[in-house]
């Protein structure tokens, strides 16, 4: 099993799952796809502040690509703290986000995941340059992948 990482802050936004039965699969741990709502919830309660609003339909971003390491299994009932946090190089138009998934007795990181997030206008159905205020926050905020174990 894998503690945390003792090198990182504290990331921008935490929030505790606690896994319902209906996550559980067969050999009765939190199944593999469970995970990317978990993301998705992250990534909203990190990505609608930036934009100063929390209605989901003012997003400016979609997914290119989503992936999930999984170190350790997950039981029932258990509470997962989940995290999130920009990760360094930001390109022009996309940037990505990590997430990492924590039990907290004993502290053990449990998967780690990783969006590509492309910034986008869907008026025209095209990309476009990350928003300056976003761009700052998201420098700010940013950790390093190799620290996370990408």
């Amino acid at each position: 099993m894998t503690a945390p990482s003792s090198s990182s802050r504290p990331w921008p936004v935490r929030r505790t799952f606690y896994v319902p039965y209906h996550d559980v699969d067969v050999l009765n741990h939190l199944n593999h796809a469970a995970y990317f709502p978990y993301m998705e919830t992250l990534r909203c309660d990190y990505y609608l502040p930036l934009l100063s609003t929390h209605d989901p339909a003012s997003i400016d971003i979609i997914i290119a690509e989503a992936t999930c390491r999984y170190l350790a299994p997950v039981p029932y009932g258990a509470s997962l703290v989940g995290e999130i946090a920009p990760s360094r190089p930001l390109g022009r138009t996309s940037f990505s986000l990590l997430y990492r998934f924590t039990l907290t007795d004993p502290p053990t990181v449990v998967a780690r995941g990783r969006t590509v997030v492309v910034s986008f206008d869907y008026r025209s159905g095209t990309k476009k340059e990350i928003p300056t205020s976003v761009r700052t926050a998201l420098e700010r905020e940013a950790v390093d992948p190799a620290d996370e174990g990408w």
